[in-house]
């Protein structure tokens, strides 16, 4: 069904969100509709929920308000993991049209022909146990930098974590599909693609394809400068992984590994696949092959018993530990998972006083990181933006760098001497070629 007007995308949390909303938009535009900004009075208004971050019920209320100012006809639509697990809440949402779950959500184009016909505060949303069908996907727009889907669900059901619920089960695409989609994000301008999904670790669960035979045809791919993988569970980044990235032109030395705590009392409360003794294993192994790698790491403050005598073992493990920066998020309750029934309750000012503590670690193991690249020349992959009179981008190893806009390439690599370290970034200048 062709349609004629303007749609406009408001995405909330992570990279796969970012990825499902190009597809949603890509369809939206098969459909007829240009893509506009959400201040631009557009006709139909997608917004894509996070049930990870604080306060999504006022975030998710604020985007649809503000859409609403922009053309207070607009056709407010809200998907993502929020709208799966609340439906009728953001259906109460004064302004919302249509709430679409997991499987629904990639359906929204059958849901626009009668605009103005439709009942407001429609919820679409099916069982989650229902959802099989994996829609592949890359994000588009910031050109540099694409998120590839190669993976969506999880089957892990931590104790904190409400993916499973918003999700479902563990999902993917074969590899050929998948390596489709990366020639595709190619052809629309890809420089780098970064491998994106729940658990990534578990793509082509169920089949005889696993993440190492993905990674093998990427890299055959040919027009594509670089690679990263995004967050990957320590217990299934093995060493035949980290060896292949380790002697790959296009996969860059970096890795994003949650820990989440370096205690196993802990770890084993989370309901967590792995202890402390493989994770460091893992580390050791990444360093053995790749001295100088970024590797980043999650890590929850606060979690249910969570003593100050098991919070000082989680610093002590990530002081000694040689990664270069930390994701530190304190512990919030979420509805329906298990840690609600763990008595021992933190005081909400010591998990903030704790998240503090473990702030400045991953400052100084980040300075400790940039340091050790000063004045080398690295290849620097430079963004489009422009700010201050400065351009932003990343060395492989995942260091930010900035450089003079005026003589640096935008969306380009470029070879850059780093210098020092000024206002949260690298300072550097270009080695002409």
């Amino acid at each position: 069904m062709n349609h004629t007007g303007k749609a406009a995308f408001h995405t909330l949390g992570c990279k796969l969100n970012f990825s499902e909303t190009s597809t949603i938009a890509r369809q939206l535009n098969e459909a007829g509709y240009a893509r506009v900004g959400i201040d631009d009075a557009p006709d139909v208004v997608v917004i894509n929920t996070c049930s990870v971050t604080d306060q999504a019920d006022a975030k998710c209320r604020n985007a649809v308000r503000r859409a609403l100012s922009s053309n207070p006809d607009a056709f407010v639509a809200v998907i993502g993991c929020y709208a799966q697990l609340k439906p009728a809440e953001i259906a109460g949402i004064e302004g919302v049209d249509l709430v679409l779950g997991a499987e629904e959500k990639f359906n929204l184009t059958d849901h626009l022909g009668d605009l103005g016909k439709r009942e407001r505060g429609e919820a679409l949303v099916g069982e989650i146990k229902e959802v099989k069908a994996f829609v592949p996907g890359f994000s588009s727009g910031d050109r540099t930098r694409t998120f590839l889907k190669v993976q969506d669900g999880c089957d892990y059901f931590c104790a904190f974590c409400t993916i499973p619920l918003a999700r479902g089960r563990s999902r993917s695409a074969d590899v050929a599909t998948t390596v489709a989609q990366a020639e595709a994000a190619v052809a629309a301008g890809a420089k780098e693609i970064v491998l994106t999904g729940v658990n990534i670790g578990d793509f082509g669960k169920g089949s005889d394809e696993r993440l190492i035979d993905l990674v093998r045809e990427l890299d055959r791919v040919e027009g594509v400068g670089r690679y990263r993988i995004s967050s990957i569970e320590p217990n299934l980044l093995t060493d035949e992984l980290i060896d292949f990235v380790g002697q790959s032109a296009k996969f860059q030395p970096h890795f994003h590994i949650p820990l989440q705590s370096g205690s196993d009392d802990i770890l084993s409360a989370m309901r967590r696949r792995y202890r402390t003794a493989l994770y460091r294993e893992r580390i050791d192994h990444i360093r053995r092959v790749m001295p100088e790698a970024g590797i980043g790491v999650d890590v929850i403050v606060g979690f249910p018993g969570e003593s100050d005598a098991h919070f000082a073992t989680t610093r002590d493990f990530l002081l000694d530990l040689d990664v270069s920066y930390l994701h530190v998020f304190t512990y919030s309750e979420r509805p329906r998972t298990t840690a609600l029934r763990i008595p021992d309750v933190v005081p909400v000012p010591e998990r903030q006083a704790r998240n503090k503590v473990l702030r400045q670690i991953s400052l100084k193991k980040q300075r400790a990181h940039w340091e050790r690249f000063l004045g080398s020349a690295r290849d620097v992959l430079f963004e489009h933006a422009e700010e201050d009179g400065l351009r932003f981008g990343f060395t492989p190893e995942y260091v930010r760098v900035a450089a003079p806009a005026d003589s640096t390439p935008a969306n380009a690599i470029a070879r850059v001497r780093l210098e020092h370290i000024a206002e949260g970034t690298v300072r550097g200048t270009l080695i002409p070629s």
